[in-house]
This record gives structure tokens, C-alpha cells and sequence, in this order.
């Protein structure tokens, strides 16, 4: 059995972080999901970037689209959305199989909205109208100022995928605003089946830190991280605040484990995956990670409850000079800075396109 297959069936799901129109017209993607247990995927600004500016792919569709009066944001989301829709389409099996659970592709709003909920919430529900699929996310980072833009975009009945949680406290806060929304759902009358999952980034801690700590404590970070939080994902679910919203119908926000490649050349390709395996979560790749653990990866029992020695690894870190809250903070405003200049590449891209196409 395949190491992916094992993963998949220890209940965690495997999702690529890739998403090209290469894949879907070669049939890889369809290939991933029947060889390598691949039910999902998400997508970012990066992702599209690279895949306009490096591909021909999307130049006969970016020329129709000039014609017919569209630019800038209005034509990416025109070509994102028809990716995301086939895409969400192979997946719409396995979304039906798991009673929509899983099967989910991601669409990420304008990273320019970050700061005016209203126009988030908007943009949210306006790109989820127009894809008109079930087992596609919104994208909404889960900083202090998207809290509120994830609250309304759930009470308004729209899937959210909240992005660029970096900390146990982050998870905390991405898990209350997703609560909130429901819990205002049951208030009106509605229902609070609105599903959701908290993206938490983690192998940037061990990039920040794999120079400035002791060899022994090199790619610990990350995975620390990683459990501590699973422990308050864990906590979280067995709340009363929590059950009582089960009772009434609602789904699991589940953890994603997000950017779980390897950024450590001196370290195992699979690190992340191996050390973040946990039944009721997701690990989303990118495919060299797919490959590299699909051929040689192993399962070594799963994440505790507890989260086991995470507490004395963060402590440790501490004790050599890495300020890990702080860090914490930098790395979600570096992240946040990291998507909106992917966005303003992307953008300066299509432009190019356009204006060459033109």
C-alpha cells in the first residue's frame, strides 16, 4: 500500500497545492486522485501567477476575454473560476462520498480587501454565487481584521477556507469567528451546516529559524507548532460551546496543515507529513511533496490528543532566543505582504499577456 493510501486511510486528507489548466486538460489531476489519494485542492495568488506567466495555456482564453472588455482582477477571476469549477468538478464524487466533507477546491479573494470587511464579505459571496459549486472555499486570511469578514461570509451561508494562521492563538481566533457565524445561523433559524477549515503555514517557522538555533534544534519549530495546535483543534471539538452547535447540525472547522514542504535541503522531503498525521485533518501539498511521500514516506502514529512534548520543544526554542510569539506575528504580517505582492505580480502578468495577446 501506498504511503499516501495509508494516510488517506487513517482518516487525514490528502489535498494538492497546485492547480494549473496543464493538470486538469493532461489528466493528472484525475490521475492524483486515483493513484495518490489526492481528494482536494487549494490554490493562491502565487500559484495562478506562475501558472499564467509560464504556461500558453490560458493565452487563447485571456484573448477572448480582452475582446470582450475584461481586465486586471475581473479577467483572473474569469480564469480562475472556470480552473476551479473543473477542478471542483473531478472532486464533486468524493465531495458526495463524504457527505461534503471533502472533495473541496479554494478560491482565494483579493488580498486588496483586507482590510474592509464589507467588501470582503462581498467579494466572497459574489466569487461563490458565480462558481455555483458546493465544495468550493473561499479563501479568507485569518488575520485580526478578516475575523469579522469570516464571521458574516458563514452566517451568509458561504464555505471559508481561513488562510494564513500561523499560531495556536491565530487557530483560536479563526475557530471563534467560524463559530460565531454558525451560532447566529441557529439563531435565525438557519442551518449551521457551513463548512470550513483553519490553513495553518508551517514549515515558515523552521525557514526563520533553521540559521539562528542549534542544529539539534533545526525543522523542530514547525512541527511544534503543529501540535500545539492540534491540541486546541482537539480542545475545540470537545468544547460544550462546540457540541452544543453539533447537536444542532453543524460540521468540524477541520485543521489544515498548509506549506508542509520542505524548505530545509539538509532535511527528509516528507518531514511535515509523517509528523502531522492526524484522523479528521487535512495536509495539503505541493506535488513534489505528493510524490516524495507517495514513494517513500511512512506513517509513524499519529498526533497526540495532548500534543504531546510540543510545550517543552516551543520552551526550548525560547530558552536559545527566538522570541516564538513574537515570531508568530512577523510571520503571519510577512505572509499577508507575501500574497498581496503575488497578487500585484499576477495582475502585472496578465496585463503583459493581455497587452501581447492584444
Amino acid at each position: 500500500m501506498k504511503a499516501t493510501q495509508a494516510l488517506h486511510n487513517l482518516g487525514q486528507s490528502i489535498w494538492l497545492d497546485n492547480i494549473t489548466r496543464d493538470l486538469l486538460d493532461s489528466g493528472t489531476l484525475q490521475r492524483y486522485i486515483d493513484e495518490l489519494s489526492v481528494s482536494g485542492l487549494t490554490s493562491n495568488p502565487t500559484i495562478f501567477d506562475h501558472a499564467i506567466a509560464h504556461s500558453k495555456s490560458y493565452d487563447g482564453e485571456i484573448h477572448r476575454l480582452v475582446d470582450s472588455g475584461h481586465s486586471g482582477e475581473a479577467l483572473f477571476f474569469e480564469l480562475a473560476i472556470q480552473d476551479l469549477t473543473r477542478a471542483a468538478d473531478l472532486f464533486a464524487p468524493i465531495h458526495d462520498r463524504t457527505a461534503g466533507v471533502d472533495g473541496f477546491v479554494s478560491l482565494e479573494v483579493s488580498p486588496l480587501l483586507a482590510y474592509d470587511t464589507t467588501a470582503t464579505v462581498a467579494a466572497a459571496k459574489a466569487l461563490h454565487r458565480k462558481a455555483n459549486r458546493r465544495n468550493l472555499f473561499i479563501k479568507i486570511p485569518g488575520t485580526k481584521e478578516g475575523a469579522p469578514a469570516i464571521e458574516e461570509a458563514i452566517f451568509s451561508g458561504v464555505p471559508v477556507n481561513v488562510t494564513l494562521l500561523f499560531t495556536r492563538d491565530h487557530y483560536v481566533a479563526a475557530a471563534d469567528a467560524y463559530m460565531r457565524g454558525l451560532e447566529r445561523r441557529v439563531a435565525a433559524g438557519l442551518r449551521p451546516d457551513v463548512c470550513s477549515v483553519a490553513s495553518l503555514f508551517v514549515s515558515r517557522w523552521d525557514k526563520s529559524t533553521m540559521d539562528k538555533v542549534p542544529e539539534r534544534d533545526r525543522d523542530r519549530l514547525g512541527i511544534a507548532i503543529g501540535q500545539q495546535t492540534y491540541a486546541a483543534y482537539r480542545a475545540t471539538l470537545a468544547s460544550d460551546r462546540w457540541q452544543r452547535l453539533a447537536n444542532c447540525g453543524a460540521r468540524a472547522q477541520r485543521l489544515l496543515f498548509a506549506s508542509t514542504g520542505t524548505k530545509d535541503p539538509k532535511a527528509s522531503d516528507v518531514l511535515y507529513v509523517g509528523a502531522l498525521a492526524a484522523p479528521n485533518t487535512v495536509d495539503t501539498m505541493p506535488e513534489e511533496t505528493l510524490f516524495a511521500f507517495g514513494n517513500h514516506g511512512q506513517l509513524n502514529g499519529v498526533i497526540p490528543a495532548d500534543g504531546g512534548d510540543c510545550e517543552q520543544v516551543i520552551a526550548e526554542f525560547g530558552n536559545v532566543g527566538i522570541d516564538v510569539a513574537k515570531l508568530g506575528v512577523d510571520l503571519q504580517t510577512e505572509g499577508a505582504k507575501s500574497f498581496d505582492d503575488s497578487w500585484q505580480d499576477l495582475l502585472k502578468a496578465i496585463e503583459t499577456k493581455s497587452k501581447a495577446l492584444k
